[in-house]
């Protein structure tokens, strides 16, 4: 099993350019399910997630062509509505296959998904929309059994905020019969990104960016080219790399527009940042001040960025507190970081983190994507060596990591 092996202390410095986004990319691939007409999709990372999905659509019968960042899917003669605990035990975005097959096929079978163990993350909401717009819907031998002779549109009120929920529901409206309102909706930008590719292939979404988003279904979906936008959390994790790092960076092929809480929280942390067009620019103080942060549903901080932020206020000067109000188990990276020397206490969902002089190189263990961030951000400053283990969690999620950090500047490489 692969390990990431860092010596830290080297300044962060130079150029890189980002991928574009494994949590748009996963549903916008997912749409293509809508239609019998070959779409094509840009920017797309080349991550596990990624080829995981890819080897599903193609056992759903889907013609699947790779081109460097070119996807191009035909699913014109789509013909198994099954997504099988093999294919998708890895990966939570599998449920996102749920919503299009019902639509498109009036019917499917989906495993209930893995991924990360950050805690519950019930797929409830999903079967509960699809209920309400007169689908049959059951669980039975761990998969989502799912019939309809054809969707109605329906008014949805979603009891959580849920970025899946939404998209699916989003997706599964596109093609449903009359007006689908979906109240409650995820603000994300990955939704929006979402909803421009369904209205580029013939959808009617307005509200998306909104918590209400109107669906008029319509017949039929036809093909189209769309570009997945950049991966924000790919940018605020090397941004938080050159921060912990008295770095100075130039971040390419990005936006600070998805990034306002996160980039608030540099500057409070003592950072000049500098927004450009396409492009993000850091420069880090010599050391850093602590910055407090709660989690919550975008706009606000996001979850998927608490980790580095805890790893980034492990060496800052003074305390800070993190509050995790997302998933109740998201704490796991605060023991390995004590491996490093960090100094955290933990109660209940909120992290009390003093900020040390330095960390020290140790052996530890990713325990889920994000939290493998927070340990290379970590690793980068520490004293010594640094080896991360079990990093197939980093390969879900950030492309050719260890390219990128070398480019500029890190001593750090891959062990077999």
């Amino acid at each position: 099993m692969d390990r990431l092996l860092i010596e830290g202390g080297a300044r962060l410095a130079g150029e890189i350019a980002i991928s574009g986004a494994k949590n748009a990319a996963l549903p916008i691939l997912c749409a293509a399910l809508l239609t019998a007409e070959p779409v094509t999709f840009t920017n797309v990372p080349r991550l596990n997630d990624i080829d995981t999905l890819l080897a599903l659509l193609a056992q759903m019968g889907v013609r699947v062509k790779r081109e460097a960042d070119v996807v191009m899917l035909d699913a014109s003669a789509l013909d198994n509505p099954v997504a099988p605990y093999e294919m998708v035990k890895t990966m939570r975005a599998s449920i996102l296959v749920l919503g299009p097959l019902v639509a498109r096929c009036g019917e499917a079978r989906v495993s209930l998904p893995g991924g990360c163990a950050i805690g519950a993350r019930p797929v409830d909401q999903h079967i509960k929309g699809l209920q309400a717009m007169g689908a049959a819907v059951g669980v039975e031998h761990g998969y989502v059994h799912a019939t309809v002779p054809r969707l109605k549109g329906a008014r949805l009120f979603t009891d959580m905020v849920t970025v899946t929920g939404t998209e699916n529901l989003m997706m599964a409206a596109a093609l449903a019969d009359g007006e689908t309102v979906i109240e409650n909706a995820a603000r994300e930008p990955e939704v929006v990104d979402l909803a421009n590719c369904l209205v580029a292939m013939g959808a009617q979404i307005s509200g998306a960016g909104s918590d209400v988003i109107r669906i008029r279904g319509v017949e039929r979906l036809h093909g189209a080219t769309h570009r997945i936008m950049p991966d924000r959390i790919e940018t605020g994790t090397y941004l938080c790399a050159a921060a912990v790092t008295g770095g100075s960076v130039r971040l390419t092929g990005t936006s600070s527009c998805y990034l306002d809480a996160v980039i608030d929280k540099l500057m409070d942390a003592g950072c000049e940042v500098v927004s450009e067009r396409d492009a993000i620019r850091l420069t880090a103080p010599a050391r850093l001040n602590a910055v407090s942060l709660r989690t919550a549903p975008y706009p606000a901080f996001p979850t998927d960025m608490q980790a580095q932020f805890m790893a980034l206020n492990a060496v800052a000067k003074g305390v800070a507190m993190i509050r995790e109000t997302i998933f109740e188990n998201r704490f796991m990276h605060a023991v390995e970081l004590q491996r490093l020397g960090a100094d955290i206490r933990i109660d209940g969902n909120t992290a009390v983190v003093q900020g040390v002089d330095r960390l020290q190189g140790a052996t530890v263990m990713a325990t889920d994507l994000r939290a493998s961030a927070s340990l290379v951000v970590a690793g980068l400053v520490a004293e010594g060596d640094t080896t991360i283990e079990r990093i197939y969690h980093l390969d879900r999620g950030y492309e050719r990591l260890e390219e990128k950090l070398a480019a500029l500047g890190a001593r750090v490489r891959r062990l077999g």
